[in-house]
């Protein structure tokens, strides 16, 4: 038996905003979406989906779980994310690699590859 992970979900309160936001950051597209619920995926289809979930509640503490990006220009891509409306949260300038929030407050990492 085996298992791989299909996708990774955000909660939202900003259906609409996070959507274009994690397009941006992602270059990914809406594969489906209903009221609740956008599905984004890459054009190939060969890398992990990420959903947006709409939530009445904003997140609150920290992330019990965090996506991280991999990039091969890391100042680059930071700052490209950060004029997309991310928050530099914490960096790890030494370990190359930086904690940022989304445009929800949701936390993620941008890591040198």
């Amino acid at each position: 038996m085996s298992i791989s992970i299909g996708g990774a979900c955000i909660d939202t309160t900003d259906l609409a905003g996070a959507s274009a936001f994690w397009q941006a950051v992602t270059g990914y597209d809406v594969a489906s979406s209903d009221d609740a619920t956008i599905y984004l995926q890459d054009s190939a289809k060969s890398a992990v989906g990420l959903s947006l979930q709409l939530v009445p509640e904003p997140r609150v503490g920290k992330n019990r779980l965090h996506l991280d990006l991999s990039t091969d220009d890391l100042a680059g891509q930071v700052d490209r994310i950060s004029e997309l409306g991310a928050t530099v949260v914490r960096r790890f300038d030494e370990d190359g690699w930086l904690v940022l929030a989304d445009t929800d407050g949701n936390q993620f990492c941008v890591v040198a590859a």
